[in-house]
């Protein structure tokens, strides 16, 4: 049942957008985040939607559907792909569900920090990542954060041996399943929408995910541990869905593009603020909150070089492409940022 409340949830949305700008009035354009509201996310896309609406002189109706209103992550992925919504913001875990290539971006340690995933988004992955996703019959409008990812739930973690045998909520996303193998646990893919409930009926023990979404999303009100790792950098996107952003009027495309550009930094810089206030605030909630030691992080590293090498060896010519140019360009910027 769920399912079919779910597309007819979109499919009404798509019809209402296809209908009203058939009858040239303003563009309707209906946008899904599981992000909840109130969250940084969810006062960032109600601050694109302001701009975007005022630039194009009203000539666009954002409708926002947060909370996952539309269904989960890798749903609303495939109906923004589908044309049954015209947009979606989403993690890039998600988004790999429709365009493979971003997986690379999911690579656990593969950004040593914030300032090394923002050149990698701005300046080295966009031409390759720009075809792959005009290949989808997507459009990938700009870049917002999720942030570095951390092990949450009803055990401590210090050590990789620390996760063997457990059962951990993961994020649909070959490369995150994966990277739970090569820490020794047994992953359980669960939808983003589900996975409080989960946690609370013991179906799982724990999971990883950033402190942002882990107190926006209540998780934490299932756990006693939050276990500071930063081993997966996710970004997230708000992306189009490309028949019906060409469809749309030069002056709305660049209205969108504009609010894009205008809550990108703002949004980065408000989230990576709020990271040491949010542990903080777990630890208030009474959670014990740690942070592995550099000399077990080295350990984590090495089993997650694993997955990479596994996965480059089954990947696709433009995934192995975009690793190389990330790689190489990382490498480039690391050795100028040490000069």
């Amino acid at each position: 049942m769920r399912s079919l409340g779910f597309v007819g949830l979109v499919a009404a949305a798509g019809l209402a957008g296809a209908a009203a700008h058939a009858a040239d009035g303003p563009v309707i354009m209906t946008l899904a985040s599981v992000a909840p509201d109130g969250s940084p996310w969810a006062v960032g896309l109600q601050e694109f939607k302001q701009i975007a609406e005022t630039e194009s002189g009203n000539r666009i109706k954002v409708k926002l559907k947060l909370g996952g209103a539309l269904g989960d992550e890798n749903e609303t992925v495939l109906a923004c792909k589908r044309g049954q919504i015209q947009a979606v913001g989403a993690s890039t875990g998600a988004i790999a569900s429709q365009v493979p290539e971003v997986n690379v971006l999911e690579l656990p340690f593969l950004f040593g920090n914030a300032e090394e995933a923002d050149h990698a988004l701005d300046n080295i992955s966009g031409p390759i990542l720009t075809k792959a996703f005009l290949d989808r019959g997507l459009v990938l409008g700009f870049w917002s954060e999720n942030g570095f990812r951390s092990f949450g739930g009803k055990f401590p973690v210090n050590t990789v041996a620390d996760l063997k045998g457990r059962k951990m909520r993961s994020q649909e996303n070959p490369i995150h399943l994966a990277t739970y193998r090569a820490y020794g646990a047994s992953p359980v893919p669960i939808p983003t929408t589900e996975a409080l409930t989960s946690l609370q009926s013991g179906v799982v023990d724990g999971y990883d995910q950033t402190p942002l979404y882990a107190f926006a999303a209540s998780w934490h009100t299932a756990s006693t541990h939050y276990s500071v790792s930063n081993h997966i950098y996710q970004p997230a996107a708000i992306v189009y869905n490309k028949a019906a952003f060409d469809s749309w009027p030069p002056e709305v495309r660049a209205a969108l593009e504009k609010a894009g550009k205008a809550v990108t930094g703002k949004l980065r810089k408000q989230i990576r603020a709020m990271n040491p206030i949010l542990l903080q605030n777990l630890t208030q909630a009474g959670l014990k909150v740690n942070t592995i030691p550099e000399a077990e992080l080295s350990k984590f590293r090495d089993a997650a070089s694993k997955v990479r090498e596994e996965y480059i060896k089954t990947a696709s010519p433009g995934e192995k492409e975009l690793y190389k140019q990330l790689s190489d360009g990382l490498k480039d910027y690391r050795a100028k940022a040490k000069k």
